[in-house]
């Protein structure tokens, strides 16, 4: 089934309010702008193929930002593969900015700040899906997120070009089926170009992800419920871990090797995502930063600062003041041409 939002019939002076609520619906909430005086009509039409959403999306001119404030209201476990077809973007993302032309395409972590710019009118292809349909581990998403893929004649960057050529190429055929798929073979293509973003992490990491067996799975799967039981315990080691299962400290390490991640950086990793969202809650203020560091088994206040600053991209006190009350201080922000006679809000993800 297909959902279509057009701004061609809402009146001119109503568009960009009309706009921004339609986009914020369809992928996260967004601050946005629009970079013409009288917003041009601006269309997206979605389908849901299992866990992936595939939305075309036509519009004018315009920026996007995501701080602490709107990542705090939701939509941050979801990621956004845009494949750019007519016009320009740029995206920052983690201190890195990437130029996005047509045959291009970039991923945005609605889970950190990002900010994107479209300076023209555009139309691509959105992707949108929860980041834990695509197994690959924190890491793998980090090198995906705020990098130009080139899908054309391989004169991009340099990385991957063919197999992004060959995700674009899945993606676009995906994209144009997807008003005619039966549900079932919906979710298993969904399914397949998931895998395809998943093998284009691990080679932009240059290694192939080992294949786990079965009981090594298993395994894994229990390790990690008992990491996640017990995350508070600042004492909580791989030889404690490896006790409580019965298996060597080195089969432990050999098991997140499957994820591509140490057993550290993983548990650290849960931490930090546990203490992110304790912070953005209503009542965090009533918590300082070292409690709740504290709480969750950060001996350092400082160690966690650090930490924290280098997942999300700013400090913990800057995040638990800004959630829900807008932009974050020091946040990504791509200036607005000095020529524009007016703005309004729109969006581009």
């Amino acid at each position: 089934m297909s959902v279509v939002l057009d701004t061609a019939e809402v009146p001119s002076a109503d568009r960009a309010e009309y706009w921004h609520e339609a986009v914020s619906r369809t992928f996260v909430p967004l601050d946005v702008a629009l970079l013409e005086s009288a917003p041009a009509p601006a269309t997206i039409t979605s389908h849901r193929l299992g866990a992936l959403q595939v939305s075309s999306v036509r519009a004018g001119p315009q920026r996007v930002e995501r701080g602490a404030g709107l990542i705090a209201r939701g939509g941050e476990d979801h990621l956004t593969l845009a494949l750019q077809h007519r016009g320009t973007a740029r995206l920052v993302q983690d201190g890195h900015q990437v130029e996005l032309r047509p045959g291009t395409f970039a991923i945005s972590d609605a889970g950190r700040p990002f900010a994107k710019e479209l300076p023209e009118p555009f139309v691509f292809t959105a992707f949108h899906w929860p980041r834990s349909a695509v197994g690959v581990s924190e890491e793998d998403l980090r090198v995906l997120t705020a990098t130009a893929f080139d899908t054309g004649d391989g004169t991009g960057d340099g990385t991957g070009d063919d197999t992004a050529r060959l995700v674009a190429t899945y993606l676009e055929c995906l994209a144009r089926s997807a008003g005619s798929m039966e549900p079932r073979q919906a979710s298993r293509l969904a399914t397949t170009a998931l895998d395809l973003l998943a093998v284009l992490a691990h080679e932009r990491r240059g290694r192939s992800r080992p294949e786990a067996p079965e009981a090594a799975l298993a395994t894994l799967a229990r390790v990690k419920d008992h990491i996640l039981r017990h995350l508070g315990e600042p004492d909580l080691s791989p030889e404690r871990i490896a006790a409580a299962h019965h298996v060597s400290v080195r089969y432990l390490h050999k098991l997140f090797r499957f994820e591509g991640v140490t057993v550290a950086r993983w548990i650290q990793c849960q931490r930090l995502d546990v203490c992110r969202r304790e912070l953005a809650r209503p009542t965090a203020g009533r918590a300082t930063v070292a409690a709740v560091a504290g709480r969750w088994g950060f001996v350092s206040a400082s160690h966690f600062s650090r930490a924290f600053r280098a997942a999300y991209g700013v400090s913990p006190r800057e995040w638990q003041a800004c959630a829900g009350t807008g932009p974050m201080p020091g946040a990504v922000r791509l200036p607005l041409p000095a020529a524009v006679p007016g703005s309004g809000y729109g969006v581009a993800v």
